[in-house]
C-alpha cells in the first residue's frame, strides 16, 4: 500500500498544485488513501520532496531530476511492486503497470537513460517505451523482465 501511495504521491505533485501537507492529505483521501498527516510528512521526507516557490508562493515539487542519480536498486523495487506485464512487437515495447503508477516507473526509465531507450510515453497504467531502433528491442525488453523476477 505504501508503494502505491507513493505514486499517487508522485503523480499529484506532479500534475497539481500543492502548498500543505493538509491540501496533500486530502487530496490523496478523494483517491480512495486513508492517510495522517504524520504519514505524508513521512511519505514527503521519503521521496525526497521539495518545497520550491511560484507565483502564489511555495508548493511541493519532485525533486530536480538532473541533480538525482540514477539508482538500480529503485528501478527493480518499482518494477518489482507495479510492473504487471512485459509485451512487445517488432518495434515497441509494452510495459502494464498497477493503476497510477505507470509515470513512477517511466520516469525511472528515463532517468536511467538507458542505451536504446529513446524516451516514455505514460498513462495511468500503461507505459509505452519508444526504442532508437529496433536492434535495442530484445536487450530492453530483457533488462526490464529481469528487473521484475520471478512470479
Amino acid at each position: 500500500m505504501k508503494a502505491r501511495r507513493h505514486f499517487a504521491i508522485l503523480e499529484i505533485v506532479a500534475n497539481e498544485r500543492v502548498a500543505t501537507q493538509e491540501e496533500l492529505c486530502a487530496l490523496l483521501r478523494a483517491r480512495g488513501f486513508e492517510v495522517t498527516q504524520a504519514t505524508v510528512s513521512r511519505d514527503i521526507k521519503e521521496l525526497k520532496l521539495v518545497k520550491v516557490s511560484d507565483r502564489l508562493g511555495y508548493r511541493y515539487a519532485l525533486p530536480d531530476s538532473s541533480s538525482q542519480r540514477y539508482s538500480q536498486d529503485r528501478m527493480r523495487r518499482l518494477f518489482n511492486d507495479a510492473v504487471i506485464s512485459i509485451e512487445h512487437n517488432e518495434s515497441m515495447v509494452v510495459i502494464k503497470t498497477l493503476p497510477g503508477t505507470a509515470h513512477a516507473v517511466a520516469s525511472t526509465i528515463d532517468a536511467a537513460d538507458l542505451e536504446g531507450v529513446l524516451g516514455t510515453v505514460a498513462g495511468d497504467d500503461t507505459i509505452l517505451v519508444v526504442l532508437r531502433a529496433q536492434s535495442h528491442l530484445a536487450d530492453t525488453v530483457a533488462r526490464f523482465r529481469g528487473l521484475i523476477g520471478p512470479r
